[in-house]
């Protein structure tokens, strides 16, 4: 690859601590939590004290008071050795900054450190069954009731979705009258409020384990909410302004998306590299074939391409001015290239492709969601075509 001038030495040394943490106490068990579904929260624990989790936040927190392109070093690190299982950047640097961004102090002093330690884990429950991508379909509602609000609704696709004791809740509110809450949209609320929602209050519970082709690791299921009594001191920023909160992060969240697919595309050109170089078909190494050596060769222009625009956009988001439709360009660009290099990768893997003790057969399989979530690369494109 070519040197990267977006990264500090300070980012390398950053680095080089991330892969040794991750190759030791990550990638040897990773297989076993694939079985398990979900990572344990003992990593999580790990991953505080070696100082891995939330680092952009500031010192008073607990963080490194890092930037934005320390946090994408720590997602290329997990992306390259293809360790899909613990959800750190969703509890790092989505739920997190929302907290930071736009919660008071005392929410901040309330959830911060304990998430910086691994003693709390953040996810962000937006999806429900009939509202993905389109969030003002959200039909959860949270409706007043003292200084209460009583939240009723389903999620789901939910990250960390079993471990997670932070919830980022988007529900839509009203004033239906003391003590009534009603599924569906809140009586006169147009637009969204976003609540963290302790997950051991009663009313909050879980649905199993969903069974994913790929990403196995990571936990992701259904959130029930029956009834949960939160309190009004628990809304990040203002009532009903949550969807303009939502957006101004979104560019970030989907970089972060294309960050990771880049670094897994480099990696598995280098597991293929490898594989081929080993690897003899009727006495000749698979690397000396010419199809070969030109799949290889476009994977790596395509990968250095990709990267340069990442590193772009890193130097943007960095100083706060990354560009949302850049931002959705790098997404779904990124990861549509992912999924060609991928099958060109798996491809020279033969059979042994296939198989799930190969990395290249659980990244395929991990990647395939890349291309839907955080908004679908279908609205990706909507987006910037609407600035045509």
């Amino acid at each position: 690859m070519l040197a990267r001038e977006v990264f500090s030495p300070e980012h390398d040394m950053l680095r080089e601590t991330a892969r040794k943490f991750f190759e030791r106490e990550v990638a040897p068990h990773h297989r076993d939590w694939e079985k398990a579904g979900v990572a344990p929260r003992a990593i999580w624990k790990k991953a505080g004290e070696a100082g891995l989790l939330c680092v952009a936040l500031p010192e008073e927190y607990g963080g490194a008071g890092a930037d934005r392109l320390a946090s994408a070093v720590l997602i290329e690190e997990q992306a390259r050795l293809g360790l899909s299982g613990p959800g750190f950047s969703t509890h790092s640097d989505i739920v997190a900054p929302y907290i930071f961004n736009y919660g008071t102090p005392e929410q901040r002093a309330r959830w911060l450190p304990a998430m910086v330690r691994g003693d709390r884990i953040g996810a962000i429950v937006l999806t429900e069954p009939s509202a993905g991508s389109d969030l003002r379909s959200i039909r959860t509602c949270a409706v007043h009731d003292g200084d209460d609000l009583v939240l009723n609704g389903q999620k789901t696709f939910i990250t960390n979705g079993q471990c997670a004791d932070l919830l980022l809740v988007a529900a839509k509110t009203g004033n239906a009258g003391a003590g009534t809450a009603t599924t569906g949209a809140a009586a006169g609320s147009k637009d969204l409020t976003l609540l963290v929602v302790e997950a051991e209050r009663a009313g909050v519970s879980r649905g199993k384990n969903f069974e994913k082709i790929g990403m196995k690791a990571q936990d992701t299921c259904e959130l029930f909410f029956d009834n949960v009594r939160v309190p009004i001191a628990n809304i990040l920023g203002e009532e009903g302004k949550g969807f303009p909160l939502l957006s101004r992060e979104l560019a970030w969240e989907r970089l972060q998306i294309a960050i990771g697919a880049v670094a897994t595309s480099a990696a598995a050109l280098e597991w293929t590299r490898d594989y081929t170089r080993n690897r003899k078909a009727f006495g000749t190494p698979v690397a000396d074939f010419q199809n070969t050596r030109f799949r290889l060769a476009e994977a790596k222009t395509e990968i250095e391409i990709a990267q340069v625009f990442v590193d772009r956009c890193l130097r943007e988001v960095n100083e706060e001015r990354l560009d949302g439709t850049v931002a959705a360009m790098a997404k779904y660009w990124c990861t549509e290239l992912m999924g060609r290099v991928l099958d060109q990768c798996l491809q020279l893997h033969g059979g042994y492709g296939y198989m799930w003790e190969y990395p290249i057969a659980r990244a395929y399989a991990d990647a395939r969601v890349h291309r839907i979530y955080g908004g679908s690369n279908e609205i990706m494109r909507e987006l910037v075509a609407r600035t045509l």
